[in-house]
C-alpha cells in the first residue's frame, strides 16, 4: 500500500463532535454556534463575560526559513508541537490562519497541515469553512459601491477620480483584474476610471478583521480606512462615506472564531487569513486572546519566513494588542537549506554537505533576527525527511548550537504528535523565563527610518532606495499625520532580499520601495518592494486542475 495523501488521511479522522471539543476547553454550549457537527464558531462576547480576567498562556509563535520549492512544513509543524504538548500534559490549543482559495486552486492545493498533523475537516477549511473570507469580500465591495456611488450621485466630497485609492476584491488569483476599466456605458452606468482588485486576503478589511479586538473597534477601524483623495488633497475615509455600521453589520458573524480541531482532537481556533508576504500575515487578534485564556500553551504561527511573517508579528499584531511571545520555533527541513545552497530540487534527497553549509546562513540570520533583534527564546525545528542523514543533522546542530540554539528534529508528518515530544519539551524549556520581547523600531521614528531598520536589522540590506513614487507618497503620508504608524513590507517571501532569486544569505544588497499606501484603518503603512502585487495570477498547471469531487460528494486531488 503505498503513501496515503494528506486528503486520504483527513477523510479517515475519527472527529469528536465540535461541542465535546469546545467543552474540553470550558466553553460553555451557549457560546458555540455550530456550523454542521465539526466546526463551530465561538461568540466574541464569551472573551468580556468569562475570559478576561483568566491567567494567559504561554504563546508559542512558530515561523521558519524563507520558503523554497521542497518545502518547510511550518503549519504542519505548528499543529504537530501542539499534539505533542497536549502529549505530555500540557493543555494546549493552536491558532491559524484561515486559507485562501487563490492558493488552494493555485499553487498549494490545501493549507490545513499536512499528513498526521493537520486539522480537520480538512476539505470545509481549504474550501468555504464558515464563510469569512466571502463576508469580508462583500464588505471591502460595499465600500466600493458606495464610493462610486457617492462620485456618481453628485461627489459632494469632491473625491477625485484620478486617486481613489480603494480597489475591488476576489479570493481567487486572477491576474486578468489586476488593472481594468470600469464604469464603461452609458451615464447611468458610472463614472468612468481605472479601476482594479486585489485578492480578498491583501484587502484592508482582512487586515481590519484581524486586528479589531471587538466590533465596536472594528467600526472605528473601518471609519479611518482612506478609500482615495479629495480634490484639494484631503484624505477621504470610509467614515465619510457612512460605510461603517453597514461594514460592520457584514462581518458581525464572522468576527466571531472559528473552532476545529486536529486529527488528535487538539482544540484549534482558525481565523482571518492575510498573506504575510503582501499584508500582515497573522490569524485574528480575537482568536489568539481566547487561546491565550483557553489553554497553558497558545501555538500559533505567522505566514512565511522570519523576515515577513515574525517580523509583522511582533511589529504590528504585538505591538497592538499586548500579546508577547515567550519562545519562537524556527523551522527548515534538510532540503530546503540545501536548495539555499544552490541544488536543485531533483537532487535534493542526496547528502551533500558543502550546498548543506553554504545554504545554512539563511536559517541562521532568522535566528539572528529572533534572538538579537527581537530578545526571544528559540528552537529550531527541523522537519524530518527520510533521505535526512545523520551527518547533515550534526552540521545543523553545531552552527545552531554556535548561537545558542538548540535543534529538534520534527517527524509530526509522519507520526502526528508523537513526532514532535522532543521539540515540545524544548518549547516548554524556553517558555520558562519570562517574555522579554523587544521591537525592531520605534514608532516615533521617520517612516525612512522605520523601513531602514526593517531592511538593516531584520533583511540584512545595507540600505533602501526610494523610487520618486514612493518619495512624494511618504511626503503626502507625513502631511496628513500617518508617520508613526508601523510600517508592514511587501516584499517577496522566497528571499531576504527584493529579488526572489537571491537565496541564501545575500549581503550588499539595497531594498528598493517603488510605493507607500495608507492602511490607516488597520493601523500601518504599506511599503511595497520590487514587483510585488497584491493580486497573484495562476500558474501554468493550476492546482485546480487536479481537485474534482465524485457522485457521494467525496473530493480528491485537494493536497
Amino acid at each position: 500500500m503505498g503513501i496515503k495523501s494528506d486528503i486520504e488521511i483527513a477523510q479517515e479522522a475519527d472527529m469528536r463532535v465540535i461541542n465535546e471539543v469546545a467543552g474540553s476547553i470550558g466553553i460553555p454550549d451557549k457560546y458555540v454556534e455550530n456550523y454542521g457537527k465539526y466546526k463551530a464558531k465561538i461568540d466574541y462576547r464569551f472573551y468580556n463575560d468569562e475570559l478576561r480576567d483568566r491567567p494567559d498562556a504561554k504563546v508559542v509563535l512558530v515561523t521558519a526559513i524563507n520558503p523554497t520549492p521542497a518545502g518547510e512544513g511550518k503549519t504542519t509543524t505548528t499543529i504537530g508541537v501542539a499534539d505533542a504538548l497536549n502529549r505530555i500534559g500540557k493543555k494546549t490549543m493552536v491558532a491559524l490562519r484561515e486559507p485562501s482559495l487563490g492558493p488552494v486552486f493555485g499553487v498549494k492545493g490545501g493549507a490545513a497541515g499536512g499528513g498526521y498533523a493537520q486539522v480537520v475537516p480538512m476539505e470545509d477549511i481549504n474550501l468555504h469553512f464558515t464563510g469569512d473570507l466571502h463576508a469580508i469580500g462583500a464588505a471591502n465591495n460595499l465600500i466600493a459601491a458606495m464610493l462610486d456611488n457617492h462620485i456618481h450621485q453628485g461627489n459632494v466630497l469632491d473625491i477625485d477620480t484620478n486617486r481613489v485609492t480603494w480597489r475591488r476584491c476576489v479570493d481567487m488569483n486572477d491576474r486578468q483584474l489586476r488593472s481594468i476599466v470600469d464604469g464603461l456605458g452609458a451615464k447611468a452606468d458610472g463614472t468612468t476610471r481605472q479601476d482594479g482588485f486585489d485578492i480578498t486576503v491583501a484587502s484592508e478589511i482582512m487586515a481590519v478583521f484581524c486586528l479589531a479586538s471587538d466590533i465596536t473597534d472594528l467600526k472605528k477601524r473601518v471609519a479611518n480606512i482612506i478609500v482615495g483623495y479629495a480634490r484639494s488633497g484631503k484624505p477621504v475615509t470610509a467614515g465619510d462615506l457612512h460605510a461603517e455600521g453597514a461594514v460592520a453589520a457584514l462581518l458581525k458573524d464572522a468576527l466571531k472564531p472559528n473552532l476545529v480541531q486536529t486529527l488528535e482532537g487538539t482544540p484549534a481556533f482558525i481565523h482571518g487569513g492575510p498573506f504575510a508576504n503582501i499584508a500582515h500575515g497573522c490569524n485574528s487578534v480575537i482568536a489568539t486572546r481566547m487561546g491565550i485564556k483557553l489553554a497553558d500553551y497558545m501555538i500559533t504561527e505567522a505566514g512565511f519566513g522570519a523576515d515577513l511573517g515574525a517580523e509583522k508579528f511582533i511589529d504590528i499584531k504585538c505591538r497592538m494588542s499586548g500579546i508577547r511571545p515567550n519562545a519562537v520555533i524556527l523551522v527548515a527541513t534538510i532540503k530546503a537549506l540545501k536548495y539555499n545552497g544552490g541544488v536543485a530540487k531533483a537532487d535534493l534527497q542526496e547528502e551533500d554537505l558543502a550546498a548543506l553549509e553554504k545554504g545554512l546562513p539563511n536559517l541562521l540570520k532568522h535566528i539572528e533576527t529572533i534572538t538579537e533583534v527581537y530578545r526571544l527564546p528559540a528552537v529550531v525545528a527541523i522537519n524530518k525527511f527520510p533521505t535526512d542523514t545523520d551527518a547533515e543533522l550534526v552540521l545543523v546542530r553545531e552552527k545552531c548550537k554556535d548561537l545558542g540554539v538548540n535543534v529538534a528534529v520534527s517527524d509530526v508528518w509522519a507520526n502526528g504528535g508523537a513526532g514532535g515530544e522532543e521539540l515540545a519539551e524544548e518549547v516548554v524549556r524556553l517558555c520558562e523565563a519570562e517574555s522579554k520581547m523587544e521591537f525592531a523600531y520605534d514608532t516615533k521614528t521617520s517612516i525612512k527610518e522605520k523601513i531602514e531598520a526593517i531592511a538593516k536589522r531584520v533583511y540584512g540590506a545595507d540600505g533602501v532606495d526610494y523610487t520618486p513614487k514612493a518619495d512624494r507618497e511618504i511626503k503626502n503620508l507625513e502631511g496628513i499625520g500617518l508617520s508613526e504608524l508601523p510600517i508592514c513590507m511587501a516584499k517577496n517571501q522566497y528571499s531576504l532580499t527584493d529579488d526572489a532569486k537571491k537565496l541564501g544569505r545575500p549581503e550588499g544588497f539595497r531594498i528598493t520601495i517603488r510605493d507607500i499606501t495608507a492602511s490607516a484603518g488597520a493601523g500601518f503603512l504599506v511599503a511595497l518592494t520590487g514587483d510585488i502585487m497584491k493580486m497573484p495570477g495562476l500558474p501554468k498547471v493550476p492546482a485546480a486542475e487536479k481537485i474534482d469531487v465524485d457522485e457521494n460528494g467525496v473530493i480528491s486531488g485537494l493536497f
